[in-house]
C-alpha cells in the first residue's frame, strides 16, 4: 500500500494527477519536495548512506558528491527519444515519431508497478525565476533521488512553486519518469538503477514529458532539453516567443555600455568557454557577463524588443576538458556544492578527469571504479573520466553570473551569433545583410564531426541553429517560426556567423580562439551600435583589419585576410550540400528559405 506525505497544495487537479499516476506506479511512499537546504542535505545523506553518492573531501571539495552511473546509462539516447505528435508530419523527418496513442498505451504498460519498493518524489519546478512572466512551471514525478538533488541545482523548486501553480492557476507541464527498476520485498536494491528498455517521449499537444528507463541527466532530469527545448519550442511556436539552444552573454564596455548576445554552437565549438569568456590583453576594462550556457527563452516586449532568460539555475557541464586554462570560470563555479558523475575518484577524495591538469595523478579509481594509472592508460587507451563525465554546479556560483540573470522581465538581445566547427570554405566572422539572410546562415549551419562523434570524422553534419536533437516539431516550420518572428519585433537584432576552427594549407588551425575570440566579439558589438566598417561579399558583411582590436596580439594583416577569403567555388559546393537538407523538408520548406538560396548562388 502507497503511503503519502500531507499534500502541501490545495490544486485538485495536481493532487489528482499524482494520485493516478500513484496507482500505475505503485510505489511504496509518495513525498512532496519543499525545496530547502535541510531537504537536499537530508536526501543527500541518505543516498551517501545508500552508496548511491560519495561525500568528497569537503576541505578539496567542499559541499561536493560523487557519482558513477551504470555502464548502460552514460549519455542521452537521441534513438529513444520520441515527439509523438498527433500526425506524424507535425513531427517532421528530424524526429523520431510513433501513434501518440500506440505510445501511451506502451508507456502504461512499462510504467505499472515500475516505482514498486520505491519513493515517488512529487517534484514542482520553475524554468525561469519564479514568478517571471516569462517562466513556466513543470511538475515531476520520479523514483530517483539523484534526479531530485540534480534538479534542485538545476531549477527552481519546492513550495515557492507550487504557492505559484495555486496563486495563478496556471498551465503545469506534467513530467513522468521512472528508472523502471522496481524492487521486490527483501530486494537488494543498486547504487544506480536503471533498465535497458528506454524512452523519453514527448507529447506536443497535451504538454506531455514520459521518461521510463534512465536515471542520466539528459534523459532523467526533465526540465533540461525535454521541457526547456522540446516542449517550450512547440509552446514558443504557438504563443509567439522562441526556445532555443543558445548561451546569452552580456558584454560590457569600458564606458559601462553593455550589449547582449545570444549564440548558437553544437557541441564540440566551444559554447561553455564562450560563455564564460575572459578578455585577453588589450581589453582593459572591458567585461563578459554570462546569463546562461545552454538554453535562452526569448519573448518580444511591448517595445518590440526580444528579452531573454535563462531558465536554468544551474550548469549541468561536460567535465573532460574543463581546466584552470580552458575555463577558470567553470572551474571557480564547480569548486564546491557540486554533484560530480562519471569522473575519476583521487585517493585524497578528490575529483579528476582529462584535460584538468597537466599532469595526471599517479593512480585513481576511474569511473567504473576500477584502478586507473597513467600506464594502464597507455597500455589500454582507458580514460580514468567518461567522455560524458558531467558536473552540476549552481550558476550563481559562476565569477561572472550577470547581475541581471534573474531579472524576471529578462534581458535585452541586441545580436544572434552562430558558429560551427569548419576547417574550410567559412570564415572567422560575418554578418548576415538582413534578418531572412540570418535565418538561412542558422537553417544551413554545418559543423564537422569529431573523433569523439559517430560517424566519419570530418564530415560536415547539418544542425540548423544547434536544435536539430531539440526541436520539438517539423524543422520547415520551425524555420518559418523565426521568419516570422521578425513581425513582432521593432528592434532586429542582428545575426552574424563564427568559425573558430578554420585550417590553413597545413593543416593547422589559424585562429587562437578561447580569450582571443573577445576580439570578434567586440568587432560584433560595434556593428550592432554602428561603429564598425564592413566590406561587403557574396555571403555577408565581413570585417576590415582595421576594426578588430589587435592590441596584444600580434596577427598580421595578410593572415587575416587568409583567414577572412570567401573561395566562390567552396561556397558553390556548400550551396549544393544546403540543398540535402532542404530536401529532407521540401514540404514545409518556407519559400524564403528558397529564394535566399536563388541570391545567394547569383551573388556568387
Amino acid at each position: 500500500m502507497t503511503t503519502q506525505t500531507a499534500v502541501p497544495t490545495t490544486t485538485k487537479h495536481l493532487s489528482r494527477w499524482v494520485d493516478k499516476m500513484a496507482d500505475l506506479a505503485q510505489p511504496d511512499r509518495v513525498y512532496w519536495v519543499n525545496g530547502t537546504q535541510a531537504e537536499y542535505d537530508r536526501i543527500c545523506g541518505e543516498m551517501v548512506d545508500s552508496g548511491i553518492f560519495l561525500r568528497l573531501n569537503p576541505e578539496l571539495w567542499p559541499g561536493c558528491f560523487y557519482a558513477r552511473s551504470d555502464p548502460r546509462d552514460v549519455a542521452r539516447v537521441e534513438e529513444r527519444t520520441f515527439i509523438c505528435s498527433f500526425s506524424k508530419d507535425a513531427a517532421g523527418p528530424t524526429n523520431n515519431w510513433e501513434d501518440p496513442f500506440v505510445m501511451r498505451r506502451k508507456l502504461k504498460s512499462l510504467f505499472r508497478g515500475s516505482m514498486r519498493g520505491r519513493t515517488m518524489y512529487v517534484l514542482p519546478f520553475s524554468m525561469g525565476p519564479v514568478g517571471s512572466p516569462m517562466s513556466k512551471i513543470g511538475v515531476q514525478l520520479t523514483d530517483s533521488p539523484y534526479v531530485v538533488v540534480n534538479t534542485r541545482i538545476m531549477a527552481r523548486i519546492g513550495d515557492a512553486v507550487l504557492r505559484e501553480i495555486e496563486k495563478n492557476d496556471v498551465r503545469v507541464v506534467p513530467c513522468m519518469h521512472s528508472v523502471g527498476a522496481p524492487l521486490e520485498p527483501g530486494q537488494q536494491d543498486v547504487p544506480w538503477p536503471c533498465n535497458d528498455t528506454k524512452y523519453i517521449v514527448h507529447f506536443p499537444e497535451t504538454r506531455e514529458i514520459w521518461s521510463y528507463g534512465s536515471g542520466y541527466g539528459g534523459n532523467a532530469l526533465l526540465g533540461k532539453k525535454c521541457f526547456a527545448l522540446r516542449i517550450a519550442s512547440n509552446i514558443a511556436r504557438d504563443e509567439g516567443w522562441m526556445a532555443e539552444h543558445m548561451l546569452i552573454v552580456g558584454v560590457e564596455s569600458p564606458t559601462g555600455e553593455k550589449t547582449y548576445v545570444a549564440a548558437a554552437f553544437p557541441s564540440a565549438c566551444g559554447k561553455t568557454n564562450f560563455a564564460m569568456l575572459i578578455p585577453p590583453a588589450g581589453f582593459d576594462g572591458w567585461k563578459v557577463w554570462t546569463v546562461g550556457d545552454d538554453i535562452a527563452w526569448m519573448k518580444p516586449d511591448a517595445h518590440g524588443q526580444l528579452r531573454a532568460i535563462n531558465p536554468e539555475a544551474g550548469f549541468f557541464g561536460v567535465a573532460p576538458g574543463t581546466s584552470a586554462k580552458t575555463n577558470p570560470n567553470a572551474m571557480a563555479t564547480l569548486a564546491r556544492n557540486t554533484i560530480f558523475t562519471n569522473v575519476a575518484l583521487t585517493p585524497e577524495g578528490g575529483v579528476w578527469w582529462e584535460g584538468m591538469t597537466d599532469e595526471p595523478p599517479a593512480e585513481c579509481l576511474d569511473w567504473r571504479g576500477q584502478l586507473w594509472t597513467p600506464e594502464i592508460a597507455k597500455l589500454t587507451g582507458a580514460t580514468a573520466a567518461h567522455p560524458n563525465g558531467r558536473f552540476t554546479a549552481p550558476a550563481s556560483q559562476c565569477p561572472t553570473i550577470d547581475p541581471q540573470w534573474e531579472n524576471p522581465e529578462g534581458v535585452p538581445i541586441s545580436a544572434f551569433i552562430f558558429g560551427g566547427r569548419r576547417s574550410q570554405t567559412v570564415p572567422l566572422v560575418f554578418q548576415s545583410f538582413n534578418w531572412t539572410s540570418g535565418v538561412y546562415l542558422g537553417a544551413t549551419m554545418g559543423s564537422e564531426t569529431t573523433a569523439a562523434a559517430a560517424g566519419d570524422v570530418g564530415k560536415i553534419r547539418r544542425d540548423p541553429m544547434a536544435m536539430l536533437p531539440f526541436c520539438g516539431y517539423h524543422m520547415g516550420d520551425y524555420f518559418r517560426h523565426w521568419i516570422r518572428m521578425q513581425r513582432s519585433l521593432d528592434i532586429i537584432p542582428r545575426i552574424f556567423q563564427v568559425n573558430w576552427f578554420r585550417k590553413n594549407s597545413k593543416g593547422k588551425f589559424m585562429w587562437p580562439g578561447f580569450g582571443e575570440n573577445m576580439r570578434v566579439l567586440k568587432w560584433v558589438v560595434d556593428r550592432v551600435h554602428g561603429r564598425a566598417l564592413a566590406r561587403e561579399t557574396p555571403i555577408g558583411w565581413t570585417p576590415y583589419y582595421e576594426d578588430i582590436n589587435w592590441q596584444g596580439l600580434t596577427f598580421s594583416k595578410e593572415r587575416f585576410e587568409e583567414l577572412q577569403v570567401v573561395d566562390k567555388s567552396a561556397w558553390r559546393e556548400e550551396v549544393i550540400d544546403h540543398e540535402k537538407l532542404f530536401i529532407a523538408l521540401h514540404d514545409r520548406l518556407p519559400s524564403e528559405m528558397i529564394f535566399e538560396r536563388e541570391l545567394l548562388i547569383c551573388r556568387l
